[in-house]
């Protein structure tokens, strides 16, 4: 007899370990070699998962379960059975977020794939979902492990709301900022890949943090706002721009003749819409300028990428300079006419 129990109950005991153990050990190697050959073979998310939580086993994590199920055929005093309790408790806790995370990285990281492989809309706020994910998770796991172990936590979570506020009123700034990260995570006003301007800075948005939003301008370098502010201020997103809408005005001289001036709208309107994604608006002789009478017109680009605006409005542009040329009109530039009244002096 040892403590209290015989050879054969400590030989039961041990054997009922060292079996849980085995058939732990011998099951994460079916997952991980077998079930994994199967993953790569069939587009099934539910096995990457399985595959991805039997890589985090840790047979240490599940000793503690297992010596607390072999240790019940034992007499043991009631002090020894609460400690393999709570050593049970805490290391399948552990070893349930060990298995969550490998899942939430898993789909963190497929997400992120599919994001940048597409608009980059996952892409945009998975920094500050994994961290709030991961937080939220090993809160509640360290919440039920001292609740299991005796520990009294409502003392413990009021304690940590007061300190909480005391905390939030010395990083009001910071978590202003995270506040202001969860809402362009939720509202989503523009996303990684979104070429964007911001009063007068412009770029492409190259990652939304926790605390700021990176931006790439034109000239190369990075700019950086806090995310707080950049919801203060006026966005501008041009990526989600559908159609494109022009307005520009020129002017031809005084001596334009009234038949020449009425013939322009329609030579204008027959260029643009010749011109290949362009829907013509309109365009009107505005009215009389300081040198020259006024035009004003408006088409819409069908494409709104700027680099086919350009080249479609050069386009337009040696058009009616061809145009103009042929019908004899001529271009207004700045002029002014200076008249002299030459009155005979008084004898």
């Amino acid at each position: 007899m040892i403590l209290g129990n015989s050879m054969m109950t400590w030989g039961v005991a041990a054997g009922l370990v060292v079996a849980l153990l085995l058939a732990v050990r011998i099951l994460r190697w079916l997952v991980e070699r077998q079930l994994s050959r199967l993953a790569a073979r069939i587009h099934n998310h539910a096995d990457d998962w399985v595959v991805a939580a039997a890589g985090r086993t840790r047979l240490w994590l599940l000793l503690w379960p297992a010596l607390y199920l072999g240790s019940r055929p034992l007499e043991l005093p009631d002090a020894a059975h609460s400690v393999l309790s709570g050593a049970a408790t805490v290391g399948l806790l552990l070893q349930i977020g060990l298995w969550c995370s490998a899942m939430l990285a898993l789909w963190f990281e497929r997400t992120r794939s599919q994001a940048l492989s597409g608009t980059g809309s996952g892409a945009t706020h998975l920094g500050a979902l994994s961290f709030v994910a991961r937080f939220a998770l090993w809160s509640a796991l360290t919440l039920l492990a001292l609740d299991n172990l005796g520990i009294d936590i409502t003392a413990l979570i009021a304690g940590l709301g007061v300190g909480g506020i005391a905390v939030a009123l010395a990083v009001q700034n910071i978590l202003g900022d995270l506040f202001a990260s969860l809402s362009i995570i939720l509202d989503k006003p523009f996303e990684v890949g979104d070429f964007i301007i911001v009063d007068s800075y412009l770029g492409t948005v190259e990652n939304v943090g926790l605390k700021t939003t990176r931006i790439r301008s034109l000239g190369g370098e990075q700019l950086v706002f806090s995310n707080s502010d950049l919801l203060k201020a006026r966005v501008r997103n041009y990526k989600r721009m559908r159609e494109r809408r022009i307005v520009f005005a020129f002017g031809v001289l005084y001596q334009t003749t009234p038949d020449q001036l009425e013939k322009i709208p329609s030579i204008v309107r027959s260029i643009i819409e010749s011109q290949s994604d362009v829907r013509f608006d309109r365009a009107h002789f505005k009215g009389f300028g300081e040198s020259a009478f006024d035009f004003e017109v408006v088409y819409w680009m069908l494409n709104p990428d700027y680099a086919q605006y350009m080249d479609t409005q050069q386009a337009i542009n040696l058009a009616l300079v061809r145009a103009f040329a042929e019908e004899d009109i001529d271009f207004a530039y700045p002029t002014r006419t200076l008249y002299v009244n030459n009155k005979p002096a008084d004898s």
